[in-house]
């Protein structure tokens, strides 16, 4: 096993933490994924797909000389946007999170697919800058650094542009534009009817200094009807303009469509080939498929190669998939003057692929993909870079000491749309297994803490120490599958703790694609069944609904009752 030390910047100061009725302490998390796709023996010359594996959607990547950096949405999740360094384009590290200071967007009570979607990340005069909106909570922004590692700046809010999925490019002469995706001219005439807009900016403000244009309207063929055309990205080739998008939303339609013009205002020519990415033509029926390509963004390496960056997901039935949206990298060919990202038209989306001639890169100290074990240790001053917390934090209510994580429970549970004592990080493979040891001593049957399965507020499974009405130490799990089942879910089995309250327990939960497993462990003892074959669709997107993915953590909470 690896342990992995924290590590992250000094953070803005939060309210005192609370005096908590009882408080959970937690020793490690340890997290072992073991998918079929993974087990492929490599060439020294090879490397797999997703590059990053679990919920890292909407890619977008800027290059400063030899290192590359990528970022991805995290909608109502804090830290926000994950911000990646690599210098091969294969091993990444995360460096650091855009948004990692609790007065720089506020989530409130957000569903946790709203916040911060599709981040764009560009580098101009000495500057990083993330374009970004933030849906339901302010719209678009930028945010800048010197350091992608941060401090970022508060965010520059950028109101007369509308919309969602906002990206800058700086040109050779100095201007800059913002291009993003909103309503068409006199407003959408069908379902999913978007419109691409495109407008000069000032370089330091980033507010318009001249009128938008319709780049692109619906998308490719417009008499077609096409839907959801969004994530635009801006490119110069030569005298020419590359605009590169995605088109057929989300799901299994999904696709990247390339646009050319003489100028960054168009118009814009559609090229003939498009789409350049897809793989909604394929068989359902394939073994192992990739689906839902695309929202892809380019780069070049030093031999002046092309790669894209996109997502993609790995169901592991029809499009249900737990993992949420991943990345994946492919090398851009190119037809004449016009690209095409990996595979052509009836290819499929390989899970290994050549590695770019660049100098390789050390492995990072947290494995992205691949087949791995891990086991976070609590013994720095702050939760990794790479763990999230539910909305943004207004008290502090978790502290790292003696090598444990503790948790105080508050009157804020994992359905209630706030922001609950809750810490988590990805499931990253279909087979999984997430495992911890607490120590608790609830009071109450209201006072639980364990480890989670959760992909939003109403649809999670919860495995937790608590105590029946006589005052009987009890593992409970919980299951909630939609809102009409109360926020605490429906309680799906009860037993016995298998040590005493002056001991440990561990806690342990088994994805298997569609079905979960839940045990628990006295401290030296062997794992003994809570429940087995639970329905797992319903940590699906294609269930759940929303953008995200299924986030493995630790939690604490406490009467409702008690809440302000």
């Amino acid at each position: 096993m690896m342990a992995l030390l924290a590590g992250c910047a000094e953070k803005t100061a939060l309210p005192e933490q609370t005096e908590a009725s009882s408080e959970a302490a937690f020793e490690y998390l340890t997290y072992k994924g073991q998918d079929a796709i993974f087990e492929t023996p490599l060439a020294d010359n090879q490397a797999r797909n997703p590059i990053l594996a679990g919920f890292y959607p909407d890619p977008s990547i800027t290059q400063v000389g030899g290192d590359y950096y990528l970022v991805h949405s995290t909608f109502a999740y804090y830290p926000g946007i994950p911000v990646f360094h690599s210098k091969d384009l294969i091993n990444w590290t995360q460096i650091g999170n855009v948004i990692d200071r609790p007065d720089m967007l506020d989530f409130g009570k957000l569903r946790v697919s709203r916040g911060v979607f599709a981040p764009t990340i560009e580098y101009h005069d000495g500057l990083f800058h993330v374009v970004n909106t933030c849906v339901d909570c302010g719209g678009n922004f930028v945010v800048t650094a010197a350091d992608p590692a941060g401090p970022w700046s508060d965010p520059v809010w950028v109101p007369d542009v509308g919309g969602i999925d906002p990206s800058i490019f700086f040109d050779l002469d100095g201007k800059a534009y913002m291009i993003n995706n909103d309503e068409p001219e006199g407003g959408s005439t069908y379902e999913g009817h978007r419109a691409i807009w495109i407008r000069e900016i000032d370089p330091k403000t980033f507010q318009p200094v001249g009128d938008a244009v319709v780049a692109v309207n619906g998308g490719v063929r417009i008499e077609d009807k096409p839907i959801w055309i969004e994530g635009p990205h801006l490119y110069r080739l030569g005298d020419e303009y590359l605009l590169s998008m995605a088109e057929g939303g989300t799901g299994p339609q999904h696709s990247q469509v390339v646009f050319k013009s003489d100028s960054p205002l168009g118009p814009f020519t559609p090229y003939e080939g498009n789409p350049v990415l897809t793989q909604r033509d394929l068989p359902e029926d394939r073994a192992n498929p990739v689906t839902s390509v695309g929202h892809a963004d380019f780069a070049q390496d030093a031999a002046g190669n092309w790669w894209a960056v996109f997502l993609g997901t790995r169901p592991y039935r029809g499009n249900q998939y737990n993992t949420g949206r991943e990345t994946f990298l492919l090398p851009v060919t190119w037809e004449g003057e016009w690209p095409r990202i990996g595979p052509k038209p009836g290819e499929e989306v390989p899970y290994v692929i050549d590695k770019p001639d660049l100098p390789e890169q050390p492995d990072a100290p947290l494995p992205l993909t691949g087949n791995f074990t891990v086991t976070q240790e609590f013994d720095g001053d702050t939760l990794p870079l790479n763990w999230m917390t539910v909305r943004v934090p207004q008290e502090h209510w978790y502290t790292m000491k003696d090598g444990k994580l503790i948790l105080q429970d508050r009157p804020v549970g994992l359905g209630d749309f706030g922001h609950p004592s809750f810490a988590a990080r990805r499931q990253q493979h279909m087979n999984a297994e997430a495992s911890t040891e607490v120590s608790f001593t609830p009071a109450s049957p209201q006072e639980e803490a364990g480890i989670a399965a959760f992909q939003n507020d109403e649809f999670y499974y919860a495995l937790g120490v608590s105590v029946n009405p006589d005052g009987q130490r009890v593992i409970r799990l919980r299951k909630r599958a939609g809102g009409d089942m109360g926020a605490e879910g429906e309680i799906i089995a009860q037993l016995p703790a298998l040590s005493s309250e002056d001991q440990p327990i561990r806690l342990k939960i088994t994805a298997r694609a569609d079905r979960y497993d839940f045990h628990q462990a006295a401290p030296s003892g062997e794992w003994t069944v809570i429940a087995t074959d639970q329905d797992g669709t319903i940590l699906s997107t294609d269930t759940a609904g929303g953008f995200v993915g299924t986030m493995l953590g630790l939690y604490a909470q406490s009467d409702r009752n008690l809440a302000d």
